[in-house]
């Protein structure tokens, strides 16, 4: 999982960052509207934790900027601001929920998990392609009820891809949903092509009923056999 924390607190903004990342999640962050509104448009994130009062601007004017471009991201909204008001502007504006500040780190973890269960995969606890059971909150993977063992960016990646099934997936996007932004710049994309090559043989040695093929000159294509 992507996330981008939009926070200008530098001391909350490590503590999220440590704490999620501690969840496996792939983490960017943004201190100052600017900063958001560059990433927001260039990368793409499975969640945005977005506070309201930034240095340059208001975090409600970028959801209204997301908003009128047609942009549909999954929002949650940390803020120290618990108006009514705010909260029924940020709604109104796309957020998907509202969480004010102080928080448990627990509470805000859960609400990123029920919201990603909601939005990505219809409420369902788990992902299923064929013979292949994957759980985002366990990380587990089953190949026709039996455990498969998998590396950490082996797992990002099938995940990344059971999101996605028979979609053509772009390499640079790939790398950069598992190792984060500004890896689409790199010379070349080896790290990828070594983790594809390890979860590609771990599957077939587990007989999935699902294949990861090569979409050549683009990227790759998550497929039932």
């Amino acid at each position: 999982m992507k996330v981008l924390l939009i926070e200008d607190d530098d001391d909350l903004r490590e503590i999220i960052i440590r704490s999620l990342e501690k969840e496996r999640s792939v983490v960017e962050a943004a201190a100052t509207f600017e900063e958001a509104r560059q990433k927001v448009f260039v990368y793409q994130y499975d969640c945005i934790l977005l506070d309201i009062m930034l240095p340059g601007g208001s975090g409600l004017d970028l959801l209204r900027e997301l908003f009128a471009k047609g942009r549909r991201e999954n929002v949650i909204i940390i803020s120290a601001k618990d108006s009514i008001e705010d909260k029924v502007a940020g709604l109104n504006l796309g957020a998907d929920d509202y969480l004010t500040k102080p928080f448990h780190l627990a509470e805000l973890h859960a609400r990123i998990k029920s919201l990603l269960r909601r939005n990505q995969r219809g409420g369902e606890q788990t992902l299923q392609l064929g013979n292949v059971c994957l759980n985002p909150e366990t990380y587990e993977v089953k190949v026709g009820g039996q455990c498969v063992e998998l590396g950490r960016k082996e797992y990002d990646i099938l995940e990344y891809l059971m999101h996605r099934p028979n979609r053509m997936i772009e390499k640079g996007m790939l790398a950069e949903a598992v190792w984060g932004d500004h890896i689409d710049q790199s010379d070349n994309f080896d790290f990828v092509y070594a983790q594809m090559k390890n979860l590609r043989k771990r599957l077939s040695q587990a007989g999935a009923s699902i294949e990861i093929k090569t979409v050549y000159g683009f990227g790759y294509k998550l497929v039932e056999e």
